[in-house]
């Protein structure tokens, strides 16, 4: 008990958004500390790091054989193992300054649709990565409590968090998710719709990070007052060779037409499963939006045509999850209800 208590006095706590595209980091008392892309280089050969975050994501579609540049998490979970802990270790190496002998706690953020084997993977990975203790909590109470929404009160609280991998609707009310509708749809999805659709339409390739680009620089979900357009690089898939156009903002939003419905409708489901108590509540105080998939242009726009409700895009919800996160991390005590899971040494 002692020794815990010495443990926990050296060691830096910290609460993390493990998310598929970004991973943030929130160090107790420092706010947020980190903020990288989930992606690891490794040297097959010897299975070696080479990189971790922003340098690795450099390298996503342009290393050699010998180097292979990772993902290691798909729709909000682990896909790759040990890939997963490599990248949790650095990060918590580069938050822990020189403190390597003492081992942190750490909160860590996970979907809601989560599996028991999942949790199990991620809480394991936290483990051998260094970690002393291991919390888990759902992204959509941390994304509610970041957004500063009163969680443990009676009142409903509808959050809708759109992440790389997966977009999470939930009620929340009394420390608890009331319902829940968890799909493994994000940002990933979108911009894979975009270089199906640059596929399709102009017979082109286009890279991961190209897709990406295009959806920041012009995508949306509703039409714009001025319509854009962008010039793209990729390989024309008749000849051979590389090539450039110019794509409109009109085209992309036709191309995001499936995994921006599948987010619609996901709500739409969530709202029919709401009591109506609950439901009251929602018509008053709106939903809020967070997450990557927020900031893209008329989705708020989009959303309240259909609900004919109050659709709130949070303050910097690229964020919120970490946020929320690192004001459980702060008041462990007050939050004890919202904790999934844990595992402790």
């Amino acid at each position: 008990m002692f020794l815990d208590s010495l443990m926990g006095f050296f060691s830096t706590d910290v609460a993390m958004d493990l998310g598929t595209a970004n991973t943030l980091v929130w160090v107790k008392g420092r706010g947020i500390v980190l903020n990288e892309p989930s992606v690891v280089a490794v040297e097959k050969s010897t299975n070696r790091v080479l990189a971790v975050g922003s340098e690795a994501k450099l390298m996503l579609g342009r290393t050699p054989d010998e180097i292979n540049a990772v993902r290691p998490l798909k729709d909000g979970v682990i896909a790759d193992f040990q890939v997963t802990e490599h990248l949790l270790r650095e990060f918590v190496h580069r938050v822990q300054k020189h403190k390597f002998l003492v081992r942190p706690r750490i909160i860590i953020c996970v979907p809601s649709g989560i599996t028991e084997v999942e949790k199990r993977a991620v809480i394991d990975s936290a483990v051998r990565a260094g970690c002393r203790e291991v919390l888990l909590v759902p992204e959509p109470i941390a994304a509610a409590i970041g957004v500063d929404l009163p969680v443990d009160t009676p009142t409903g609280n509808m959050v809708v968090d759109i992440g790389g991998g997966t977009t999470e609707i939930a009620v929340i009310a009394l420390n608890g998710i009331v319902t829940k509708t968890s799909i493994r749809t994000g940002g990933d999805e979108m911009d894979e719709a975009i270089a199906n659709y640059a596929k399709k339409a102009y017979n082109m390739l286009i890279g991961e990070q190209t897709a990406e680009r295009i959806k920041i620089e012009i995508g949306s979900a509703f039409p714009l007052p001025e319509e854009m357009d962008m010039e793209i690089k990729g390989r024309d898939l008749v000849r051979g060779i590389p090539r450039t156009l110019r794509v409109s903002s009109v085209e992309i939003r036709e191309a995001l037409q499936e995994p921006v419905g599948q987010i619609v409708n996901a709500l739409r489901e969530s709202l029919e499963r709401t009591p109506p108590e609950l439901a009251a509540d929602i018509v008053d105080r709106g939903i809020y939006m967070t997450g990557g998939g927020a900031l893209l242009r008329g989705l708020d726009l989009l959303m309240r045509e259909v609900t004919n409700l109050n659709i709130r895009v949070a303050q910097d919800p690229l964020t919120c999850v970490v946020r929320g996160a690192g004001k459980i991390l702060e008041k462990l005590e007050d939050y004890e209800k919202v904790i999934l899971s844990g595992h402790r040494d």
